[in-house]
């Protein structure tokens, strides 16, 4: 069985958050462990992500939200760390207004196809990101992507529970690049 790496953004997804709910009822799911979930450091959270991808047994999958989509783009650049697949919900634009200045480090993400197979999970209405700057950054790292309707941020203020639908995405998208 293939670990799962639980990637949260900034904040570190609370206990009603659907990447938390994932891993509390999953035991092939393991969290990422910074330094600081509220003053994210790009160059601790990819040296973090290098130490759970090497702990893992076998390439684990990647479940990324919101700020850690970006990290994944910087740290596939800088890591040569071996993945199955990264599965990227709310991709957030580092132009848009309700950017966190905290996460300033993560900006400019690099735009290279990733090394590893991808899919991107959109929200329209996601203040951090537009559905079309979803599009955009699927197209430039060779992902794809689902548009999944009015959830906005696909965090614990949607009230997504455990989050059916991204459930069975992410189970679709897992069984696709398993070895």
């Amino acid at each position: 069985m293939t670990d799962i790496i639980i990637l949260p953004g900034i904040g570190g997804s609370g206990e009603k958050h659907w990447q938390t709910r994932w891993e509390n009822i999953n035991p092939r799911c393991r969290r990422l462990q910074p330094a600081d979930w509220d003053r994210p450091d790009l160059k601790n959270w990819i040296e973090a992500l290098d130490r759970a991808v090497a702990a893992a047994s076998r390439p684990p999958i990647l479940v990324a939200h919101s700020l850690a989509c970006l990290l994944l783009a910087h740290w596939q650049q800088a890591s040569t760390a071996q993945v199955s697949g990264a599965f990227l919900a709310a991709v957030p634009d580092p132009q848009a207004q309700a950017f966190p200045i905290e996460a300033a480090s993560f900006a400019n993400p690099p735009s290279s196809k990733f090394r590893f197979p991808s899919l991107i999970v959109a929200s329209a209405y996601d203040p951090y990101g537009t559905v079309d700057y979803a599009r955009e950054r699927a197209n430039q790292w060779g992902s794809g992507i689902v548009e999944v309707g009015a959830l906005g941020h696909i965090n614990e203020a949607s009230d997504l529970g455990d989050w059916p639908q991204g459930k069975a995405l992410f189970t679709a998208f897992a069984a696709g690049v398993a070895d």
